[in-house]
């Protein structure tokens, strides 16, 4: 479950969601933006803390407020410039505003919306925060009550709520508004930003060793001589303990027949049997699991940085999370091809549970994703995995990234996407420069 802390104030008229996560540095991520929000207001007005759920705020704050700005924990807002800017707009109209992205070409995560022409079709970068008039926010919060949300499968929420906020047309469209930025706060680009963004990962210390992940490859027959070599090629070597798995055993990779035959989708039976191997003494004791098919690209070096600053005896699920049924009471899973993470604590508590596969070609990642929430553990989402390939992404999303990983080979040259977004030349410069720009106080 998110939390949202909650400021108010009276002078400007200005609610600030902040979108976090249920893990303990999620939690401390979005306590430092609240203190610095806090420390800004001051020197304005007198602020409110809350903690509330967003789809009460227009009943809450309807009568008092003119606008809902929603950011990031890793959003840096300069509080007078943002009111400024929200200033210039009438507030008793509907505005929903923001930094706009567009498709290049109709894709899959966005379930080919205007394939005719995607980049019709504006929706906002949530990291250079984006805002909602009230009278925008009420209406909003009359429709969810009225008509409950009918997609099944939330994949990439910030085009999936500028769709139901624009209502074929019945709603506003996104407004630019160029103030609203993912520059780096030391850019010159950035002087007449109200918002920006640090490029680097957090670190949280020195990355995590090698011998602390142990990587799972899902792979069958089918794919031994045409997926695998493209991983032994690029991202392999960066992995202290890796195992393939597959339906047959081939010395020459090697593979390992886990006894569990091949499915042409979901894989649930396959998975399984790698959680159980991964807690058993047939592989080294590590303290983090990664399982990622066999067209997935990743970079090892970046993960091992953003592993810094997860407790892994805390039950860590990280990745890339997609969500089904939600407005129902469904649940958040990690999506598999960008990559699931897990800590031993999780894997741990998933077994022991009694979670299991209801047949061996069930969906591995949405199965784990009902167990987790059944156990109430926490699915924890990082922007920086991805279940399809570059292409499918708005280049200004990317742009202000440092991707762990892609997933598919389908229409491109795999190897020369890694060397162009994954391969690390960075590799000293992770643990040296990343350090000095980019550490995190625990």
């Amino acid at each position: 479950m998110s939390l949202s802390f909650v400021f108010v104030s009276d002078l400007r008229e200005i609610v600030f969601v902040i979108q976090s996560q249920s893990n303990s540095f999620h939690v401390r991520q979005a306590e430092r933006r609240r203190e610095d929000l806090l420390y800004q207001a001051h020197s304005l007005t007198e602020f409110v803390l809350l903690c509330l759920r967003v789809l009460s705020l227009s009943q809450s704050f309807g009568k008092n407020s003119s606008w809902i700005v929603f950011l990031e924990e890793e959003t840096n807002v300069k509080m007078t410039t943002l009111a400024q800017v929200l200033a210039k707009f009438d507030k008793n109209k509907e505005w929903f505003l923001g930094k706009p992205l567009r498709d290049e070409e109709s894709t899959i995560i966005h379930h080919y919306a205007f394939a005719e022409n995607p980049s019709v079709f504006k929706y906002p970068d949530f990291a250079a925060a984006w805002a909602l008039s009230i009278p925008l926010v009420v209406r909003l919060a009359n429709k969810v009550r009225d008509e409950p949300l009918k997609s099944d499968f939330t994949i990439d929420l910030k085009h999936e709520v500028a769709l139901y906020i624009w209502d074929n047309g019945k709603g506003p469209h996104l407004t630019a508004v160029p103030e609203l930025c993912t520059e780096p706060e030391s850019s010159p680009q950035a002087r007449h930003c109200a918002t920006t963004l640090r490029k680097e990962p957090p670190l949280c210390g020195e990355p995590v060793h090698k011998e602390d992940i142990f990587v799972a490859v899902k792979t069958c027959r089918k794919f031994h001589s045409e997926r695998v070599p493209v991983i032994k090629k690029t991202w392999e070597k960066d992995a202290l303990y890796l195992e393939y798995y597959s339906d047959h055993a081939d010395p020459a990779i090697p593979t390992i027949n886990l006894g569990v035959p091949n499915t042409e989708r979901g894989h649930c039976g396959k998975t399984f049997a790698i959680l159980q191997r991964f807690l058993s003494n047939a592989v080294p004791n590590t303290k983090w699991l990664l399982v990622v098919d066999d067209d997935t690209l990743i970079s090892l070096p970046r993960l091992q940085v953003l592993l810094s600053c997860y407790d892994p005896s805390e039950p860590v699920c990280l990745g890339e999370r997609y969500g089904y049924g939600l407005s129902q009471g469904g649940y958040s899973y990690i999506t598999g091809g960008g990559g699931m993470v897990f800590s031993r604590e999780a894997v741990v508590r998933l077994l022991n549970s009694g979670c299991k596969c209801y047949s061996n070609d069930a969906p591995d990642d949405m199965v784990l994703g009902m167990c987790l929430n059944a156990l109430g553990l926490p699915v924890t989402h990082s922007p920086l995995f991805h279940q399809a390939r570059p292409e499918d992404y708005a280049r200004d999303f990317l742009a202000h990234q440092v991707p762990i990983s892609f997933h598919k080979h389908w229409n491109i040259d795999p190897v020369a996407v890694f060397n162009k977004w994954l391969k690390d030349d960075l590799r000293a410069k992770t643990s040296d420069e990343l350090s000095k720009s980019a550490k995190t106080e625990l």
